[in-house]
């Protein structure tokens, strides 16, 4: 079972115009890699539970499980109650006497936890371990076993968190019909766990690493470099011109061209269609999906550029993610570093979230225009559709669907 229904308030401005599970890694989405990892263990039924951008992920999802021939089943959540409720309102189409749960948000390196997970036996919570487990639901083992799973608990319990894994038998349905609404007023598998574990029913952990929830806009940037990091020499299949230097490991897909003078250094990965230069400047980490252009004398560094943006003459995008259909007008500078070269905090869910990253740039939503030189503070989230006047400042958010001018006055477009 998939779940794939939420929205990722989390993430916006990334999820403005598209849902969480079909942000990209690499040249992938992520519910994409999900289903390919679950096809290479012999899964072959999947239940997917939707509900945010329904049909855009049943176009993905069904295009590629037919190509891998997937069964695949379609629950709609309806209201997003929690996970508890998604996986209760799948459960009359599961079949067999055991399953597992996947959520469709998290990223894993390595997939080969999942053959263990389907040869093994009993309940079985998947456990990462993290630096700040205050975001999740926290797994405490002892003795080979969990022995409890408490959700964003307010003391630090164990650097185990739950990593959106799971193996069941058909004894947890009974336990959900009895789950109650946590704190945060969802109904919570977390919870349900519990409830099996104070009834006295085992469950073993399985450790998973390299293991991220793509949870905040930064953790799209961390997750695409530890893809990266996997690269380990050139494959380019588009053009390359005479005078242009690919160094190290970088992927350059057909149809691409890097131009003149321009500099692409690895592990780097540049997608279907692309234009880099002349003279741009592709640094490591970077990754520029299908259709994008980035134009003469920009530079790219540790960055995610989406489909079909245009990133003019003269501009600068450092450690950002930029969506889809986004053009940044020429001189267009997302800044990445502080003046007091701390920590760059990022409003999330209307809260100032720290980061812990020194370096972060902006995160721009789809369809974004800027105007000639214009600068974007770090942390800034712009949101879908808006415009930027040239010359503007950005030090703050601007939300979706916004005109910010160059003396700050903000408007809505409606």
């Amino acid at each position: 079972m998939l779940l794939a229904g939420g929205r990722g308030v989390g993430l916006e401005p990334i999820t403005n115009t598209r849902p969480k599970p079909l942000v990209p890694i690499l040249g992938s989405k992520l519910v994409g890699r999900h289903l390919i990892c679950l096809g290479e263990v012999g899964v072959r039924r999947v239940v997917v539970v939707v509900n945010y951008m329904v049909e855009a992920v049943r176009k993905f999802v069904d295009d590629l499980s037919q190509s891998m021939g997937l069964d695949v089943i379609y629950v709609d959540q309806g209201s997003p109650l929690g996970t508890a409720d998604a996986v209760m309102k799948a459960a009359p189409h599961l079949s067999g006497d055991d399953f597992i749960v996947l959520y469709s948000d998290v990223y894993f390196r390595d997939p080969n936890f999942l053959g263990d997970l389907l040869r093994g036996g009993g309940n079985v919570v998947g456990v990462a371990e993290v630096e700040d487990p205050s975001r999740y639901g926290v797994v405490v083992v002892s003795g080979g076993k969990v022995v409890k799973i408490v959700e964003k608990p307010k003391h630090r319990l164990s650097n185990y968190v739950n990593a959106g894994v799971y193996r069941f038998d058909k004894g947890l349905l009974k336990f959900l019909e009895r789950t109650e609404p946590s704190e945060r007023g969802e109904y919570e598998l977390t919870t349900t766990v519990q409830l099996m574990i104070d009834s006295g029913v085992r469950f073993n952990y399985l450790l998973i690493k390299d293991w991220l929830d793509i949870g905040r806009p930064w953790s799209l940037l961390e997750a695409n470099k530890l893809e990266l990091e996997l690269l380990d020499r050139q494959l380019i299949r588009g053009d390359v011109e005479g005078s242009a230097v690919v160094r190290g490991p970088v992927v350059v897909e057909e149809g691409s061209q890097i131009l003149s003078g321009s500099y692409v250094v690895g592990p780097t990965y540049i997608g279907r269609g692309v234009t880099v230069g002349p003279n741009a400047y592709i640094r490591p980490y970077s990754v520029v999906l299908d259709n994008s252009k980035v134009g003469f004398n920009v530079e790219v560094k540790e960055s995610v550029v989406m489909e079909n943006t245009h990133i003019s003459h003269q501009s600068y995008v450092g450690d950002s993610v930029v969506c889809e259909g986004v053009n940044l007008g020429a001189g267009t500078i997302l800044a990445n570093l502080r003046f007091d070269e701390r920590t760059v905090k990022v409003r999330v869910k209307g809260v100032l979230e720290d980061s812990g990253r020194r370096k972060l740039g902006a995160f721009i939503g789809g369809y974004v225009r800027t105007g000639v030189n214009v600068s974007v503070f770090p942390g800034v989230k712009i949101g879908a559709y808006s415009w930027i006047y040239p010359g503007a400042v950005v030090a703050d958010d601007v939300p979706p669907k916004s005109i910010l001018k160059h003396d700050g006055t903000l408007v809505s477009m409606g």
